[in-house]
């Protein structure tokens, strides 16, 4: 398993204090599958809080580049995810990046997306907040029609400016002409070796700085102001949602156990039970995209709002 580096600092050693008293605490009962009442939970949460992992966009078939077979030619992610593998060769972890929104442009939301997004609406009408805190990179809780989204792990299709430091949304298709048809994942495949003066530029005026992707690398810390917000959420919810994570990869690791240890009913929805399941009120096994729209849909209690 590959965890994120996080450096335990102000905030941040907070959330880590908290994590290990929540972990220490006595075991809870198996928890229930029991959608009645969960959804009696659901129908009374004024803020909900939906923590979203890798297994969310795997049913919409974007690759994970986890775990065996998680290659792009002969290299996995936490080859070419660094700092140091970019200041190396940006060719070659362009392409990376490059094949990855590539890819992206044939994915589309599914049901567990667009459940999230249609109750995050419909709550909305009522007073009612759900905010979803994601681990992924691909957008797709926006295109699905999420508003209140923390990419905690950054986008793919943002770029930062090295020189600069700009950030801006950029869903070029290529995203420069150098890298047109490159990409290619055949472990065959040549590597481009594109002049790092036709990768990716700054546009600013007077910059020209080379740009990076826009997300987290292996090695990296966590924008402080993004976990701040995320911390201010996970104190005022009501009720949270896991959904296709592990709960084991920091720093979500650390999100659900913090919630659990105020008394807070926490659900996990998972393909199958994690090392984190004992420790919440709901558990629901399946693909998200058939567990998560029920749970969340219109409750009778909803009608005639």
């Amino acid at each position: 398993m590959i965890v994120r580096q996080l450096t335990c600092r102000g905030l941040t050693s907070q959330l880590c204090a908290a994590v290990r008293l929540n972990w220490s605490a006595p075991k809870m009962a198996r928890p229930s599958s029991n959608l009645t009442e969960f959804r009696e939970h659901f129908a009374k949460a004024k803020h909900i809080a939906i923590i979203t992992g890798a297994g969310v966009s795997a049913e919409s078939g974007v690759p994970t580049f986890r775990g065996q077979g998680g290659y792009w030619r002969k290299w996995q992610a936490q080859d070419l995810a660094t700092p140091e593998a970019f200041s190396r060769d940006p060719s070659l972890v362009w392409e990376f990046y490059h094949y990855r929104r590539e890819v992206m442009r044939s994915k589309m939301p599914n049901p567990a997306h667009l459940a999230i997004a249609e109750c995050e609406s419909r709550l909305s009408k009522q007073g009612r907040s759900v905010v979803i805190i994601t681990q992924n990179i691909d957008e797709l809780h926006h295109t699905a029609g999420s508003k209140h989204v923390y990419e905690i792990h950054g986008s793919l299709f943002k770029t930062r400016c090295m020189s600069c430091g700009e950030v801006k949304a950029n869903h070029k298709s290529p995203i420069c002409p150098a890298l047109e048809g490159k990409g290619e994942p055949d472990p065959s495949a040549k590597d481009a070796r594109i002049p790092v003066e036709h990768l990716p530029r700054c546009d600013r005026s007077g910059c020209n700085g080379l740009l990076r992707p826009h997300v987290v690398w292996f090695g990296e810390t966590l924008d402080s102001d993004i976990l701040t917000a995320v911390e201010q959420e996970l104190e005022i919810c009501d009720l949270c949602l896991i959904v296709g994570t592990s709960s084991v990869v920091y720093p979500a690791a650390m999100f659900a156990p913090q919630v659990a240890g105020r008394g807070v009913p926490v659900a996990e929805f998972n393909m199958e039970y994690t090392p984190a399941t004992k420790r919440f009120k709901y558990h629901f096994e399946g693909p998200c995209g058939v567990t998560l729209p029920p749970a969340l849909e219109c409750h009778e209690s909803e009608s005639g709002v």
